[in-house]
Formats: structure tokens, C-alpha cells, sequence
């Protein structure tokens, strides 16, 4: 189509082009094969990939009750069956909605327009059912209260700026050990997949038992034995609402993503909700109770603005007799965010061709960590756990984004979203139940890069994995696989010292290198410039390579400059040197 191309080619020439560095544009550092119109269609993929948060997020979280007070009494001491706390918990669900879709809206677009990167942010996955089941707990069990949980989160993305901004956050990140970080995102998975198969968040698969540790369900909620929480054997595996979920929400969506159909998890979705919304079948989300009559009556809303009233800035500072949990809630948070939202980034940095070959870092890094961190302390303003960098951006990507347009895109996708928030309020937790363990399926990946060679590697990691669903605390697991790592690794380099190197592991060789030092130093690479008296030292220096050039006979000319001998070194090797690890 002319008028496509037509189009393309005027906003690269245009300063919009310039800024987002389109190919065409003449910007030094433009990216090749980036168009407008194919940045559009990148950002509008990734929202649809992304969309399930705005479901699965308010659900978790609202699993938590919000600022609701239960007053069930010792018959319902978790206010499992009383009403008037479960119409405020719906209430709170609906809020969740507005502020999930309000959040990622903001944050994908400042993502876009200041870091100029193709990634977007949202509430994370892991990060919401840890604040939900492990620190706040099922209606308020655990041992925060949720206004206490958000005061943390606020107080982490204001710590996340001042790391960010002073370049300690990149450090952290590389310090931590990589069986570590790898075996992380393997335990969140399982965690996830664990909450799918629940009644609270998922299909209903499983639930706890008192013989075993877990038994299988998948009987009806009605039917659950009130002192046991078991199902009858006779009722096991009867629910109908968990068929709808496997086949619609599972098998479904799995056959779609084989066959790279975009927006394969929401369409799963909203076929498991369109089936699920009539009213007088056996799967329906609006049963003839007070609190299925409510939720019907929101949902023919269909498309309205809803107020946020219960979770808009309800911070608690006083925090003196949660000292403890709040501070180990306070550096979970942190220490998780640090490495999902840095994992994540360099990722998708990588899969979007925008590494620096020199430094080993990405494009406009110190913003990125900045509008994250910043993202994390407003969303909690919302009553929104922390935000973070998404995987699922990778969909945008694969589509042919490769600048802040396409964030940006899906930031306002996020915006329109926040008009319909009746429907994706009504989206019942067998719709996304299937959906957590298709992203607890895809963090699995990591599994085959851990190093199971060398077990002082290997055991860490494995207690990291296996303690994060065991324990029903992603914290936990964290502490456990950390703790390990360093008693094992601290005697080996002891027995190693003490016996001037005679008792060594034999295959020592094959562990995986660890230093506290990292290439290019702690500092940011805007304080090295100012280090070295660049005035300009916001500025990034000008590339010395050949992209973005066509210049014949470049490649050979910055070799040749790269190897410089006396007083013609180029400074981004000047740079180089002066990062390197001391």
C-alpha cells in the first residue's frame, strides 16, 4: 500500500521519526527496519498479549480483601461466606481494574517516550500473588495489612530511583549469582502454576488436605466438606466450571499458541467469560445471591468509568508493630523486582537488536530504571502491587517493534481499556486459571540454563525452585537457595584458603564464575561522563560503529581506530577502559 509507505516515510523525516530513532530518519543510532505503522501494529500485539493482567491481576490481588474489615465471627473467622464483606471485596476487584489498567497505561507510555524502548510494564506476575497470599494473605490472614504492604511498595520504587539513578541497581542485579536469578524465575512459575490449579485463583484442581500435603479436587465449591475444606471422593473431578477451564481456557489456548495466533491467552479468556456470563447455567459467574447479583448488575454496565474508592491512596506509615514483616516484605520486594524487571529488560533489549556491543548495556538503561521505579511508587498509590517490565512485550517485538512507539502503543490500548472495566471485572478465576499455568509453563524455560554440572550451583538453585510453591512464599524460597549458596560456596573457598589449594572440588572448574566486580564498574555510564568533564554528560557519546552508517569502508576504519596506538584513541574506547573492573 503507497499511502502506508507514504506515511512511514514522513513521520521518520519528521522529529517524532528523529526521537524514536525510525529507520529513515537520519538520527546516528537509528534502527533499522523500524516503521510507524509496524511499531503501531507491534504495540497493539503485545496489549493483546498482555491483557490477561487486567483480569488475573485484580483477581489475585483482590483475593487479599483490600481495606475491607471482616467481621465473620468465629463461625467465619476469614469471612468465607459473608456477604457484606464480599460485596466490598467485589468492590475492591473492580477498583483493582481500573488501577491495573490505569498503571500499565501510564508506565508503557512513559516507557515508550523516555527510554525509547519496545517494552511494556505492568503489575508482575509472582510479584502480586506474593503480596496477596504470602504477605497480606486470603483476606487479610497474613502479617501485613494491605495498606501496610502498599506503604513498602512505595517506599521500594523510591529506593528503585535512587539505584537506578546512581547505576547500583545494574550492579545488584549482576552480583546476585546466576543459578540464583535463573532458578528464581523457575520457582515463581511453579508458584504460579500452584495458584492456577486453586478454587481461589484458578481452575479448582487442587486443594490442601490434612494426610498429604495437597489432594485432588475439583468438586464444586458448595460441596467441600466445611471442616476439611476436601471434596467427597464421589464429587471429585465434577465441577463444571473446571472442564470449561481445561478444554476453553487450556487446551484451547495452548493449540492457538502452536499456532502462533496473536492474542491466543485473551481469546482463551473470553470465550471461558462469554460462556461463563449467562445467568441460570452451572458455570455462570452471576449466581441468584447477593453478591452474584451485584456482580451482574456492574457487568451490564458493559462500558462505564469506574471511580476507584477503597484502594486509592490507603498508605499506613505507622508501621512500629509490623517492623519485621514489613522490612522483610520491604527487601523481597526489592530484591525480586531487581531481578525480574533487569532480566527482563536485557532480554527483550537483546531481542530487539538494541545492545550496546561495547558497554554490554542497552539504550537509554538508567531511564528505563527510572520510569520502572517511579511506575512501582504510583501504582501503589492505585492499591496496585509492583510494576514491572513483561515478558509478553516479546509478542510486540516478534511483530517488528523496535522503539518507545511501540509501548506507546500498547500504553494507549491500556488507556481504552480503563472505559471497560465492567467486563474485565466479570472475568471469573477459571477463565485465568489456565492462563497462570501457561506463564508458570513459559518461565520454566530458564530450568535449562541453570548449571547442574557443578553441584554447588545446582543444590541452591533447586532449593530456590522447590521451596517457592512449597512453601507458599516466593520469599522463603529466595532466603533458602541464597542462604545455601553461600554456606556451600564459603566453605569450599575456606577448605581451598586453609589447605593452600590442595582440597579442591574436583570439577571446581565447571562452576559457574561469580566476582562482585561487573564490567563497566558501579557507576552509571552519565556519572562517568561527568567524571571525565563532559559538559554535556546527559548525552550519550556517538557510536563508533557501523550501524546506521553506509559508509563504504567504515568497518575497517573503526578496526583500525579500535586497535589505536597513540593519542588517537576514540573515546568510546577511552570509555571502555575507564569501565573496566577494577
Amino acid at each position: 500500500m503507497g499511502w502506508v509507505h507514504d506515511i512511514n516515510a514522513r513521520v521518520a523525516k519528521s522529529p517524532v521519526g528523529h526521537w524514536f530513532q525510525l529507520d529513515g530518519s537520519g538520527h546516528p543510532k537509528e534502527r533499522k527496519g523500524s516503521y510507524f505503522f509496524t511499531e503501531l501494529r507491534a504495540g497493539v500485539a503485545a496489549f493483546f498479549a498482555m491483557a490477561y493482567i487486567l483480569a488475573v491481576n485484580s483477581s489475585i490481588v483482590a483475593d487479599t480483601g483490600g481495606t475491607c474489615v471482616c467481621n465473620g465471627g468465629p463461625d467465619d473467622p476469614v469471612c468465607d461466606v459473608n456477604d457484606d464483606y464480599l460485596l466490598c471485596a467485589a468492590e475492591v476487584k473492580r477498583d483493582l481494574v481500573t488501577a491495573t489498567a490505569a498503571i500499565s497505561a501510564l508506565s508503557s507510555f512513559c516507557m515508550g517516550l523516555f527510554a525509547n524502548l519496545p517494552v511494556s510494564l505492568a503489575p508482575g506476575m509472582g510479584l502480586n500473588a506474593y503480596f496477596a497470599y504470602t504477605v497480606v494473605g486470603y483476606h487479610g490472614t497474613g502479617a501485613v495489612p494491605y495498606s501496610v504492604a502498599l506503604t513498602a511498595i512505595f517506599v521500594e520504587g523510591w529506593v528503585f530511583f535512587a539505584l537506578a539513578l546512581f547505576g547500583l541497581r545494574q550492579w545488584l542485579a549482576r552480583a546476585i549469582p546466576r543459578s540464583i536469578k535463573l532458578a528464581t524465575s523457575v520457582g515463581i512459575g511453579l508458584f504460579l502454576t500452584l495458584i492456577g490449579f486453586t478454587y481461589s485463583e484458578g481452575i479448582g484442581l487442587l486443594t490442601g488436605a490434612q494426610s498429604t500435603p495437597l489432594e485432588l479436587a475439583g468438586c464444586p465449591s458448595s460441596a467441600l466438606d466445611p471442616d476439611t475444606g476436601l471434596c467427597p471422593d464421589g464429587s471429585k473431578m465434577r465441577n463444571p466450571t473446571l472442564w470449561v477451564g481445561i478444554f476453553c481456557g487450556g487446551v484451547l489456548t495452548v493449540l492457538l499458541m502452536m499456532y502462533r495466533v496473536k492474542g491466543a491467552i485473551i481469546a482463551g479468556i473470553l470465550l471461558v467469560s462469554i460462556v461463563s456470563w449467562p445467568r441460570g447455567t452451572s458455570v455462570t459467574y452471576f449466581p441468584y445471591t447477593a453478591v452474584g447479583d451485584d456482580a451482574f448488575d456492574f457487568f451490564k454496565q458493559v462500558v462505564d468509568f469506574h471511580k476507584i474508592t477503597k484502594t486509592l491512596t490507603v498508605q499506613r506509615w505507622d508501621i512500629s508493630e509490623y517492623g519485621g514483616q514489613f522490612g522483610l516484605a520491604f527487601i523481597t520486594f526489592l530484591y525480586v523486582d531487581i531481578l525480574d524487571c533487569t532480566g527482563t529488560l536485557y532480554s527483550m533489549a537483546r531481542f530487539a537488536d538494541v545492545i550496546d556491543p561495547i558497554t554490554e548495556d542497552f539504550e537509554g538503561s538508567t531511564i528505563a530504571y527510572m520510569v520502572d521505579a517511579i511506575s512501582i511508587s504510583i501504582g501503589s498509590l492505585l492499591g496496585s502491587p509492583p510494576v514491572t517490565a513483561f515478558i509478553e512485550s516479546g509478542a510486540g517485538i516478534s511483530e517488528g517493534g523496535r522503539t518507545g512507539l511501540t509501548s506507546i502503543a500498547t500504553g494507549l490500548c491500556f488507556f481504552i481499556s480503563i472505559f471497560f472495566a465492567p467486563i474485565f471485572a466479570s472475568i471469573p478465576p477459571w477463565a485465568t486459571g489456565c492462563v497462570l499455568v501457561l506463564v508458570g509453563s513459559m518461565m520454566m524455560q530458564a530450568v535449562t540454563e541453570i548449571n547442574w554440572k557443578y553441584i554447588g550451583d545446582a543444590v541452591p538453585a533447586f532449593v530456590t525452585i522447590c521451596a517457592m510453591p512449597f512453601t507458599y512464599s516466593i520469599a522463603d524460597g529466595l532466603i533458602g537457595g541464597i542462604c545455601l549458596y553461600i554456606t556451600l560456596n564459603t566453605l569450599v573457598w575456606l577448605l581451598e584458603t586453609l589447605s593452600g589449594g590442595r582440597i579442591v572440588p574436583p570439577n571446581k572448574a565447571e562452576k559457574d564464575h561469580w566476582t562482585w566486580r561487573v564490567r563497566g564498574g558501579v557507576l552509571p555510564p552519565w556519572m562517568v561522563r561527568l567524571s571525565t568533564g563532559k559538559k554535556d554528560f546527559w548525552r550519550e557519546t556517538p557510536p563508533l560503529t557501523q550501524s546506521g552508517s553506509d559508509m563504504p569502508g567504515e568497518e575497517e576504519m573503526v578496526k583500525t581506530n579500535l586497535k589505536g596506538s597513540t593519542g588517537g584513541q576514540p573515546e568510546a574506547v577511552t570509555l571502555q577502559d575507564q569501565e573496566k573492573p577494577f
